[in-house]
């Protein structure tokens, strides 16, 4: 007679998992909304457009908006930056949940860009524009959602960095 559990294979790895652990990171995701909607809300209330405050030479509060992508690079493309937002963001969720993203740093960097994307969006689908208010000589003016996404990007550019850097381990 033929043993039976001698057929049991394993179950095929999960390509796609969620887990509760997996909560931290969409708590980061979700504060970087958070602190980017409350922060451009004050602009708008507190600051008039086109006036900066708190000019600290080096550093300025300003009230601008923004009708492009990040730099003011595609002013008025707003259709094609909301699309373009919304395809990223999915393909970050995918990323984020992803087994082979599963290092902690690199999965911070996804939850800073969603985050970012996010807080982005929400003010290109609600106003048409978004307000950046963070002013650096020889910069352009930015806000909470634009810094989550560059060190969102330096964070998963590092990991991938130090990762290829790593000498392979042998299974001998």
């Amino acid at each position: 007679m033929e043993d039976v559990t001698a057929r049991h294979t394993a179950p095929a790895p999960r390509r796609f998992a969620v887990h509760p652990r997996d909560a931290w990171f969409v708590l980061v995701a979700v504060a970087v909304v958070a602190l980017d909607q409350f922060t451009k809300w004050i602009i708008r209330q507190e600051i008039e457009y086109g006036t900066a405050i708190w000019d600290l030479g080096f550093f300025r509060l300003v009230h601008i908006t923004n009708s492009g992508a990040a730099f003011g690079m595609l002013q008025g493309a707003g259709p094609l930056l909301v699309v373009t937002s919304v395809i990223g963001g999915a393909a970050i969720v995918v990323f984020l949940f992803n087994p082979g993203f599963a290092h902690p740093l690199m999965r911070v960097g996804l939850a800073l860009m969603l985050g970012g994307a996010i807080g982005n969006l929400i003010d290109r689908v609600r106003v048409g524009e978004v307000v950046d208010f963070l002013k650096v000589p020889n910069f352009p003016a930015f806000n909470v959602a634009d810094s989550a996404i560059t060190i969102g990007v330096v964070a998963l550019l590092w990991t991938l960095l130090m990762q290829e850097n790593e000498p392979s381990k042998s299974t001998d």
